[in-house]
């Protein structure tokens, strides 16, 4: 098989081996229904309540405000239609940021189409956005602000604890969408005054197909998937227990060692960053410079289309991710990317790189040197580079 330089790790990661090794048992010899009342199945209640006890304490939460989901995007989902139908008489009125995640985005406008207002708050160029402007947008009728950790494309994280202060002051819920955060910084939901938080275990070397939703104790949401009483009657549905057990250890093994991974993390990503922006010119940083996700570096090269710098780098072995999404055969720009005011040539040009634990710096070496090349071949091909160089040599 061939051999990757993977640095797509916001996409996804691998499952790590000791996460399959307690995985395995509950595809086979224990592998009862939790809901069932003889051993079999009832010795799985206590293997949930461990696993729930396991990740509430990465949150400073208590174990009875987890809740099993099928991922980050039901986590989004049930956050925001829960909270909407449970709140209504309340008010109509929400608060989200342009740059969330479309698990967000598309929810919201669902829920405009029936009846509810949304306000999307500005970033700036870095991607933060405005606590003054968030003070402004909120209404009488507002029930709810979300916003995200962190963001997936850019990196950059958002003012958490200030928000959380903003909404407990006026009596609003908060969620956000910590997906790209949890396991990678740190986060109490008490200290943050966070009353909902979505995450999904495939994004920190856990399995796919499985997430939480944090609710805090007197949040009054209702269900989302109805059926049976399982989640304390909030989200039926036989639970994963192989998919639960492999989150909860992805999460015990992320916080064993979390200082120092994510040391590592983001002394190889500010190496590699240091390079680029040294190295290849016309180039720009997105997001925060501190600000970010540890293992966060988006790019912008200017004069290069992305699609064909992501195809160029998988020829040479390098997985990454671009700003750009190919949507009904035509290429459009990141909305988080417009949002922070990039113009649409520069933001067609991005690259999203996201380095996980087991990256060196020898690979960012390799990484670099293949980049400079496949830029500068883009860039010759390009007649608008053509033109500026000649622009620029005029002068």
């Amino acid at each position: 098989m061939k051999k990757y330089i993977y640095l797509d790790h916001a996409a996804t990661t691998a499952t790590r081996p000791e996460v399959v090794e307690a995985m395995l048992p509950y595809f086979t010899e224990n592998f009862g229904n939790a809901s069932s009342v003889y051993e079999l199945g009832s010795r799985n209640k206590e293997v949930l309540n461990k696993s729930r006890e396991t990740i509430a304490a990465a949150l400073g939460a208590d174990a009875t405000e987890i809740y099993f989901t099928a991922g980050g995007s039901e986590s989004d989902n049930w956050a925001l239609k829960a909270t909407a139908e449970a709140y209504e008489k309340k008010g109509r009125h929400i608060i989200t940021t342009k740059i969330e995640h479309h698990a967000i985005l598309h929810t919201c406008e669902y829920l405009e189409k029936r009846g509810f207002e949304v306000t999307y708050l500005d970033v700036d160029a870095d991607g933060r956005i405005s606590l003054d402007e968030l003070q402004a947008a909120i209404r009488p009728d507002t029930i709810l602000i979300s916003v995200m950790f962190a963001n997936n494309e850019i990196g950059t994280i958002e003012p958490i604890r200030e928000i959380g202060a903003i909404a407990k002051e006026h009596g609003i819920l908060f969620h956000t969408d910590a997906v790209q955060a949890f396991a990678h910084l740190k986060i109490d939901v008490n200290e943050m005054n966070i009353d909902m938080l979505s995450a999904s275990g495939h994004k920190f070397n856990g399995p796919k197909g499985v997430g939480f939703l944090y609710i805090r104790k007197g949040v009054k949401i209702r269900s989302f998937i109805h059926g049976g009483a399982q989640e304390r009657k909030r989200r039926a549905g036989t639970e994963n227990i192989p998919g639960i057990v492999g989150m909860a250890k992805a999460v015990e093994l992320a916080m064993a060692n979390q200082d120092e991974t994510l040391a590592h993390i983001k002394e190889t990503r500010d190496y590699l960053v240091d390079r680029i922006m040294k190295e290849i010119p016309y180039t720009r940083l997105n997001g925060h410079k501190d600000l970010r996700l540890p293992g966060n570096a988006n790019f912008s090269f200017q004069f290069v289309e992305g699609e064909s710098l992501l195809i160029m780098l998988d020829m040479e072995g390098i997985c990454g991710s671009s700003g750009s999404a190919c949507t009904a055969g035509s290429l459009d720009p990141s909305h988080v990317l417009m949002a922070i005011g990039l113009p649409h040539e520069i933001a067609h040009g991005s690259l999203r790189l996201t380095l996980g634990e087991e990256n060196t710096k020898e690979e960012m070496d390799f990484v670099v040197e293949k980049l400079k090349a496949i830029v500068q071949r883009l860039r010759d091909m390009s007649p608008l580079y053509e033109d500026f160089i000649k622009k620029s040599q005029a002068k």
